[in-house]
């Protein structure tokens, strides 16, 4: 196309070397671009029609495709995009569209932080000028706007903002949209959106939905933008005319200018709302749920990658436990002024603690949530003889007595509770009547420890399981080595019982005094169990 417009010239290289650029441009590349002279125009008028009606739908390539069926050798897409652009420029000033939105009353709630943080707050003490965070949140509908000013952007005051934010309406929305803040979203991709516990438990509570816009789309959520703006000029402007020495008294300033704000008229005349106030009162609230019958408990919030070996977490200085099968994995704490709360990595709840303010115990655990080792040696580590008198009182006096003996064994009471625990502890799934039995024997033979009664609680329980109920006879003397229906006395004489169940026992089975002696039976000393008891044999044996 060059060449033909250069031969059709009837020039010379030379005499394009002789013309002004700005001609030889002319005659090459003419103005009216003789390759789209007979190429229709689209009707960018209708086209932009088109993408009104459309709406979130709108896409400007869609309807090049029907141009292109309607016209095959028009402009092609790039061209197309141009042209639409220079008719927007042109016609509208602009190159956007704006999309018309129906606002439905009662309906979203939008969440943000004003960008800008200005220096209000003054330190009386230095004379420096501290920023302030502002919260602010907009009702969709009828755009009533409540402010707040904290000291940051942490989670705590997020969350009080919005509780704060839904008393002053007084009533909840459907939705929740707060910006995608790592304040109240943890992950949100076009996948998967996954709250902060915080939010999730004020989801819970408000029985609402938390729904953040896209990711990295501010569009998505126009209206809190646009009042963000709106508060920068006429709330933080009107803020900057003055110096506050107390959050208090900022937050007072706040409120008023909020008040004004929300009572003043629209502009537009044929706006149905005719104020912010009105539009809320009219339209929103009728539409909105009722708040809880109870006030939303603000708790602090901190999170465990691992839950360490000893199943407690740290939380001011003071260690809550978790049941120990948690031991390396993720937990959430939430404390409030009067409770500690740990859920797992889904913010399940796992338990709960009463938040202790006390120096000591530093260590607040849950008997249910230790190991049965752990369990075990606290137990026997931190009960007194009390504990342990009281325990025994279960079984009954002769199992009190019992105890109460090996206590004052040693000279030091404490040296003894390894072996009450063990008393006790060997007296599980034990029928009762059988520890009595065996707590009396001990007793009556002045053998009140644990190894003793251990041996003699076993050959009660044999006894009871190979001849059915014993009626009192088989009394047991306390010695390891002696086993069998004899009975000690506190003289340490041995008695041997024929009579009744003990019977049924051969003399060989029983120990017999130094001379080897039975009443009616000499045994030799080599047939004796053992040498270490002695005594006399009564004349009943």
């Amino acid at each position: 196309m060059i060449m033909n417009r250069y031969n059709d010239s009837g020039l010379s290289l030379d005499d394009l070397r002789q013309m002004p650029a700005s001609k030889v441009v002319d005659l090459i590349y003419p103005k009216e671009n003789l390759r789209h002279k007979d190429i229709p125009l689209p009707d960018f008028e209708k086209i932009h029609e088109q993408m009104i009606q459309m709406g979130k739908h709108a896409d400007l390539s869609f309807l090049w495709i029907d141009y292109k069926k309607e016209h095959p050798n028009g402009y092609q897409l790039a061209q197309f995009y141009k042209l639409y652009r220079d008719f927007m420029i042109n016609t509208y000033g602009t190159s956007k569209t704006s999309m018309p939105v129906e606002r439905i009353p009662g309906e979203k709630m939008y969440i943000d932080w004003v960008g800008d943080q200005p220096e209000l707050l003054l330190d009386t003490t230095t004379g420096e000028l501290r920023k302030v965070h502002i919260f602010t949140t907009t009702l969709g509908f009828s755009s009533l706007v409540y402010a707040e000013i904290f000291l940051d952007e942490k989670l705590p005051h997020f969350i009080a903002g919005t509780v704060h934010a839904l008393s002053y309406y007084g009533a909840v929305p459907k939705y929740l949209v707060p910006d995608n803040l790592k304040t109240a979203v943890t992950r949100h991709s076009k996948d998967e959106l996954v709250l902060q516990s915080a939010f999730s438990d004020l989801e819970t509570f408000y029985d609402t939905i938390i729904l953040p816009p896209p990711p990295r789309k501010p569009k998505g959520k126009p209206t809190v933008e646009n009042h963000v703006r709106f508060l920068e000029t006429h709330l933080v402007e009107e803020l900057k005319k003055d110096t506050y020495t107390s959050l208090e008294a900022l937050n007072a300033v706040v409120r008023k200018i909020v008040e004004d704000i929300n009572q003043r008229p629209f502009q537009k005349k044929s706006d149905i709302r005719k104020s912010r106030m009105n539009g809320f009162e009219k339209y929103d609230k009728p539409r909105m749920n009722q708040l809880p019958g109870e006030s939303y408990t603000l708790c602090d919030y901190k999170y465990f990658l691992k839950v360490p070996d000893n199943y407690h977490l740290e939380y001011d200085a003071h260690y809550y436990s978790v049941l120990y099968t948690y031991k390396g994995k993720p937990a959430i704490l939430k404390a409030t002024m009067t409770e500690i709360r740990i859920c797992d990595e889904y913010n399940r709840l796992i338990c709960r603690h009463p938040r202790s303010y006390r120096d000591f115990p530093l260590y607040i655990t849950d008997d249910s949530h230790m190991p049965p080792e752990h369990l075990y040696y606290k137990e026997v580590n931190a009960h007194d003889g009390a504990y342990y008198r009281r325990w025994a009182s279960v079984y009954g006096e002769s199992m009190v007595t019992l105890i109460d003996r090996i206590l004052r064994s040693s000279k030091h009471e404490e040296q003894t509770y390894n072996s009450c625990a063990g008393v006790l502890h060997s007296c599980k799934d034990v029928p009762h009547r059988l520890i009595q039995e065996a707590a009396e024997k001990c007793v009556e033979t002045n053998a009140c420890k644990y190894s003793y009664f251990k041996k003699v609680l076993g050959m009660v329980q044999n006894n009871h399981s190979s001849s059915g109920i014993n009626n009192g006879a088989g009394k047991l003397p306390s010695h390891t080595n002696i086993r069998g229906g004899i009975q000690m006395n506190s003289s340490h004489d041995i008695t041997l019982n024929t009579s009744g169940t003990g019977s049924n026992h051969a003399p060989e089975e029983f120990p017999c005094s130094r001379n080897g002696t039975y009443p009616g039976r000499t045994v030799e000393r080599s047939q004796c169990r053992s040498e270490h008891f002695y005594g006399t044999h009564d004349s009943n044996g």
